[in-house]
Order: structure tokens, then sequence, then C-alpha cells
């Protein structure tokens, strides 16, 4: 069920960063796929840490550090449940990016031997292709990409030929970045476990938008970023299997991973705190949990139709512009409308679209070789949240108009 007018106005009311001007012009912000605005609740969250109980965590024996622990631990348990994870199984990182980089460093350094295949899409984020193509390169193993079909959803016509015995890893995004597909996940899981390939799932982008159950979906690893999900940046998680995280060697040496050091040997933790080195981002993970509360709250299944709802009623207000064209046209759709107008400059539409106000997101969106593949520099895009309403999408399908106009002369 869509939100009402007032529900959405409700949630408006909770981010102090949406009342502003911008140019002169009230801020439309529809940038939220690179990253989303704060609620009260998570500013007050930190700040509260910082001003109240800021203290290190685990080891002390004094009330604010209790205090902060509790905290701390409080919110791995939020994730956990809201993943519909084992406590143990959630792994603090900065984001999608070092979470990637953690499996492929640890995993992949462990159990990739040459020749081995690691399988990526087509469609990917360059944080889940660069860490693989390193990997790669160390070991000697062979990078796939599986292609992508022109409405921007995968090719699985002749899977058996991207797939094989050889195939050790498969990694792929829940959402595409760039298109907003919403991938069936399950064919690539499926695929992989027939012949004993781990995969590793980007869910970055699903994570604010999509009911998440990591036991259901069977996926070995699975790693999200919260500054997409209303939280701070600078954190994430990483989520894998409990036998796969047991059995890597640690990625960073240090304080908290270990259980007893001795320059003779060191013997390491057990988890969750096994990866975790060092003087963590505290306030980040203490935030994020309570960005995670707001999103259980407020209902991730209700704030994604309203997004494709938003998303709807912009496609069809955007077919009335001449030349104008969408990048992603799968029929299951996140919030994300990619596109570009005939003689018009992405970047130019982007600036233009400030000057009235409007926050959108031009270029490749880290995703260049499936911009190469598509023809094209990169594309303009709008990205919705909760907290948009249909008249911010008047507000842009006007501007967005008044600026091609511009631009043709």
């Amino acid at each position: 069920m869509n939100f009402t007018h007032q529900e959405v106005q409700s949630l408006r009311d909770q981010f102090p960063v949406l009342h502003q001007q911008v140019n002169g012009k009230d801020l439309v912000y529809f940038d939220n796929a690179a990253t989303s605005q704060k609620p009260q609740r998570v500013i007050d969250c930190v700040n509260h840490y910082y001003s109240k109980y800021n203290s290190n965590i685990h080891r002390g024996a004094h009330s604010l550090a209790a205090k902060a622990t509790d905290a701390y631990e409080a919110s791995r348990q939020t994730i956990a449940d809201y993943i519909n994870a084992p406590y143990e199984t959630i792994n603090f990182v900065r984001g999608v990016t070092e979470g990637i980089n953690l499996v492929a460093n640890t995993w992949g350094e462990a159990n990739i031997q040459e020749g081995d295949e690691i399988l990526l899409t087509q469609m990917e984020h360059h944080a889940n292709i660069v860490p693989w193509q390193m990997l790669a390169e160390r070991k000697k193993a062979v990078i796939r990409v599986l292609p992508i079909t022109k409405e921007g959803e995968w090719d699985c016509s002749n899977l058996k030929k991207f797939i094989n015995f050889k195939t050790k890893i498969v990694a792929f995004n829940a959402i595409s970045n760039a298109l907003g597909t919403i991938n069936p996940i399950h064919i690539l899981v499926d695929a992989a476990q027939s012949v004993g390939a781990i995969t590793v799932v980007d869910g970055a982008q699903s994570a604010p938008h999509q009911l998440i159950d990591v036991c259901q979906w069977n996926v070995d690893f699975f790693t999200f970023g919260g500054h997409k999900m209303y939280g701070p940046t600078g954190i994430g998680i990483l989520y894998g299997k409990k036998e796969l995280l047991d059995n890597m060697p640690p990625w960073q040496g240090g304080g908290e991973m270990i259980r007893e050091v001795d320059f003779a040997e060191t013997t390491y933790n057990d988890l969750p705190f096994k990866f975790e080195a060092g003087t963590p981002n505290i306030a980040g993970v203490i935030g994020l949990g309570e960005a995670v509360r707001f999103l259980q709250e407020t209902d991730v299944s209700r704030i994604a139709a309203h997004e494709v709802h938003l998303l709807n009623l912009a496609e069809e207000a955007c077919q009335s512009i001449e030349g104008f064209k969408i990048y992603g046209q799968s029929k299951n759709k996140a919030g994300v409308l990619s596109f570009l107008v005939e003689g018009c400059h992405a970047y130019d539409l982007g600036i233009l679209l400030d000057k009235m106000g409007i926050a959108t997101r031009t270029g490749h969106h880290c995703c260049q070789p499936l911009m190469k593949y598509y023809g094209v520099e990169g594309t303009c895009r709008a990205s919705f949240a909760a907290y948009n309403t249909e008249e911010e999408v008047e507000a842009f399908i006007k501007g967005l108009n008044r600026a091609v106009k511009m631009l043709r002369g």
C-alpha cells in the first residue's frame, strides 16, 4: 500500500536537510541511490553517543564503556534481525567496497588457484569488479562476465556457458545502481551451488528498498553500507555464512580481533570479532542500528511501493519529451530513472536541474563497462526515497522540460 500524502509529509518532517532552498528554489533531492538523507533520530543518536557516553567498547570496566558496548552490540543484533542472519555472522566494515575486498582478500586468497574462474555480470559497480580483477591477477584466475539484455536484465539463456566446475566465485548486485533492475538472485545462487561456487552479493541498493532474508536467499556473502539506507557514511556490514567465516583467515591484524598475543604466536578471536581489528566506527554502528530501526518501523515494503509509484509517474511523464530514452527497462525495477535526452549532454542536464534546486546524478555511476555496453559515456539518474513526493516529481518533469528547451535553443 502506498503512503498517503499525510504520511509522506510526516516522513519529510523527520529529515532536516530537506527543508532548505538551493539556488533560490525548494530542494528536490533525487540523488538517493548515491546517498540518502538522514532522519533526525539517526543524527540525534550519533550526537547522543558523542555527547553522553563516548567511550571505547568491549574491554572497559567503567560505566560509559559498558553503555557504549551495549549500544554497539544492540545495533549488531538489530541488523542481524533485519536481514534474518545469526548475530555472529554480522561483521562491521566501512561499506560495500570494504566488504567485497574483505572476501576477495581472505576467502579468495585462500581458495582461488590458477585457472579458476570468477563470474561477474555486465551491470556491476566498479566495487564489484576491481577487487576480483586484482585477485585474478594475483592468482592467475579468469574473469568471466554474464551479459545482459538491452532491457537491463541478466541474459541467462546460455548460463551453462558461464558457470562450470572451474567457477569458484559468482559476484553480483541484488539491485543495479545504474539501471534500477531488481535481479532474480536465486538463478545465480542455484547455478553457483550446483558447481560448488560461492556467491557474493552487493546489497548496496537492496538494503533500503527490498526485504532481505539471507537465509532464505541462501547467499554465502551479502554486504551493504549505511549511507544509502538513511544511516551514517563510513559504516556497513558484511554477512557471511558462519562456516565460511570460521575458515577464513583474518584480513587485518590488531586489537580486538585477537584472543591471545605472544611474540611466538597469536591466536584469533571468535566471530563476530575476528574481522574487526582496531577501534571501530562506534558512532557509525550505533547510527546504523537506528537507521535500520527507522526502516523497520516505516516498513520497507511500503517504502519500495511508494518509490516505484513515483518512478512510474516520472517515466510516464517523460515519454512526452522528444528524444527521451530510459536505460534500464526491466519488468522488475526499484525507484531509479536512468535516462538521456537526444541532443542534451547528461552533465548539462544535471547542472541546469541543479540551478532549479533539483539534485540528480550524472555520469557513469561507477559502471563504465555497463555504459560501454549501451554505447554512452553516462546517463542522468533520478532516484527516489521514502520522503520524496508526487509534487517533487512534477517539479522534476517541469525542470527537465525547461532544461531540454534551453539546451536545444
